[in-house]
C-alpha cells in the first residue's frame, strides 16, 4: 500500500514547498456531506398523530403550497416544546418483518436539489453566519474555477439512514448510493468523459467507501478519478456512546439533549457510527459504570443497559457484518484528517445514572473522532499493495472547523489542484500558527 503521511509542524506561517499546476480543464468534483450537513423537508399528513397540541399538523405556518416545510435545520428546535415536535417528526422506526427502517406515521420526507450544492452550504438560508456549512469549501472552489451545475455538484441525502450488511434491505441508504452512481455518470459524461473527483466529510465517507465497494472495479476505474476523505470515522466514535447513552446537543445551544435522544437512538446511521469491534478491539474500556464496563464488543449489553433493547436486533444483523466488510476500493484515496484536539477516549457515569452527562478522558483526534478511527484505514488496507493512500493531518483543526479553517482550505484546494494536474508531484506542506 502506498502511504503519504504528512504531518503538520507549527509554523508562524504556512509554507508552499511545492505547488501543483492548476488547469482551466477540471475534473468534475462532487461533494458528499456529513450527518447534518444539508437541509432536508417534510410534510405531514392525514396519518400524522401529534403528541400535543403545539405539534399539530399547523406548526410550522410556513409551508410550501404542497405542504413541505424545511425540517433540518429549523431554529424553533431550540424551544423544548418544539424540540418535542422534532423528536417525533425526526424519529425513525425498525420493522422487524420488513427487516428496515421507515419514517413516523404521517411524516413524509424528502431531499431537496440533488445534484447541486445549494443545501450544503448553510443548514439555514436565513441565518448564514451561524448555520454555515461546506459555504466557505465550495467558495474555495469557485475560486478555483470550479461552478456549481457544471464541474461542481452536491449530493446531498436523508442523513438519518444508513445501510445495511449484504441480505439486509437499506432501502433509503441504497437509493441514495444509486441516485449518486447515476450522478458520477452524469457529471463525467457532460464534462467530455473525465472522471469525477468524489470529496466527503465524516459520515459521507462511509457511504462513498460503500459506493466503491459495491460497484465492479471497471466502473471505479472508469469513473472514479480520486476520492478525497475529511475527518472520516472509520471505525466509529466513543462520542456517539454518549449520544445513545444521554442524547447529543451536537452543540445546539439551549436545547435538552434528553429530549433528541429517543431520535437520536432511532437513527440508523447513527448506530453505523458506533465504534467498531474491528477497530476499537474487544477489551479496551469505553464505558465504566460502577457495575459494568462496555468494549466496542459489548454495546448489545450496552444497548440494554441504557434501555435501548430494542436496537441490539438491527445492530447485531445489520449494522456489525457491515462494519467488517469494508474492502479497499482500488481508487486513488487521500484522507485529510484533524489532530491534537481533546477527543473523548473514556466515559465515566459514576453513579450509573445513563440521563447525566458522564466524565470524560479525552485523548488524541478531531474533537469528534478518535485518532484510532482517523488512522483506520491504514490497518484495513495494510495487506493491499495496490491501493494508493495519501494521510495528511492538520494539527489543531477540529472536525467541523476543516471545512471552513483557511490552512485546511488552503490545504484541500491544493490536493484537488494536483489530482488535476497530469504529472504533478509537489505537495503543498502547511501548518496552523
Amino acid at each position: 500500500m502506498k502511504v503519504l503521511d504528512i504531518s503538520m509542524i507549527i509554523v508562524s506561517t504556512a509554507v508552499m514547498l511545492y505547488t501543483c499546476q492548476s488547469t482551466s480543464n477540471l475534473h468534475p468534483l462532487i461533494l458528499v456531506p456529513g450527518a447534518g450537513g444539508n437541509q432536508f423537508e417534510a410534510r405531514l399528513t392525514k396519518e400524522y398523530k401529534p403528541t400535543s397540541l403545539v405539534c399539530n399538523r399547523w406548526y410550522p405556518l410556513k409551508k410550501d403550497f404542497e405542504g413541505w416545510f424545511r425540517i433540518w435545520f429549523d431554529t424553533s428546535v431550540l424551544l423544548a416544546p418544539f424540540t418535542k415536535c422534532f423528536n417525533q417528526r425526526m424519529k425513525l422506526y425498525y420493522d422487524t418483518n420488513l427487516d428496515d427502517y421507515y419514517n413516523a406515521p404521517g411524516v413524509q420526507t424528502r431531499v431537496t436539489n440533488f445534484g447541486s450544492t445549494t443545501s450544503l452550504l448553510y443548514l439555514d438560508p436565513n441565518l448564514k453566519k451561524i448555520t454555515e456549512y461546506m459555504a466557505p469549501l465550495v467558495n474555495a472552489l469557485q475560486q478555483f474555477g470550479y461552478r456549481d451545475g457544471r464541474n461542481l455538484f452536491g449530493a446531498p441525502y436523508d442523513f438519518r439512514y444508513g445501510l445495511a450488511a449484504e441480505g439486509h434491505p437499506s432501502h433509503v441508504g441504497t437509493k441514495f448510493l444509486m441516485d449518486l452512481k447515476e450522478l458520477i455518470e452524469t457529471a463525467s459524461n457532460s464534462n467530455a468523459g473525465k472522471p469525477i473527483i468524489l470529496l466527503s466529510h465524516s459520515l459521507g465517507g462511509l457511504f462513498i467507501l460503500q459506493l466503491l465497494n459495491r460497484n465492479p472495479e471497471s466502473w471505479c476505474q472508469k469513473y472514479i478519478k480520486h476520492f478525497i476523505a475529511l475527518s472520516a470515522p472509520w471505525g466509529g466514535t466513543v462520542d456517539q456512546m454518549v449520544t445513545f447513552a444521554s442524547g447529543n446537543t451536537l452543540g445546539v445551544p439551549l436545547v435538552n439533549p434528553l429530549l433528541v435522544r429517543e431520535e437520536q437512538r432511532s437513527s440508523e446511521s447513527n448506530m453505523w457510527l458506533l465504534p467498531s469491534p474491528k477497530v476499537f478491539g474487544t477489551t479496551r474500556p469505553l464505558v465504566i459504570t460502577p457495575n459494568a464496563a462496555y468494549s466496542a464488543h459489548d454495546i448489545p449489553k450496552f444497548f440494554k443497559d441504557i434501555g435501548f433493547s430494542q436496537g441490539v436486533l438491527p445492530y447485531t444483523s445489520r449494522i456489525l457484518p457491515l462494519l467488517d466488510n469494508s474492502t479497499a476500493p482500488q481508487v486513488p484515496v487521500t484522507c485529510i484528517i484533524g489532530s491534537g484536539v481533546k477527543t473523548p477516549e473514556t466515559l465515566f457515569y459514576g453513579d450509573g445514572d445513563f440521563d447525566k452527562r458522564p466524565e470524560i478522558v479525552y485523548g488524541d483526534g478531531d474533537g469528534t473522532v478518535n485518532m484510532l478511527s482517523l488512522l483506520a484505514i491504514e490497518s484495513n488496507w495494510g495487506n493491499n499493495s495496490h491501493q494508493p493512500l495519501k494521510m495528511t493531518k492538520l494539527q489543531g483543526v477540529s472536525h467541523s472547523d476543516i471545512l471552513k479553517d483557511d490552512i485546511a482550505l488552503e490545504k484541500i484546494v491544493e490536493e484537488i489542484s494536483c489530482i488535476n494536474s497530469e504529472n504533478a508531484t509537489g505537495i503543498l506542506l502547511v501548518s496552523k500558527a
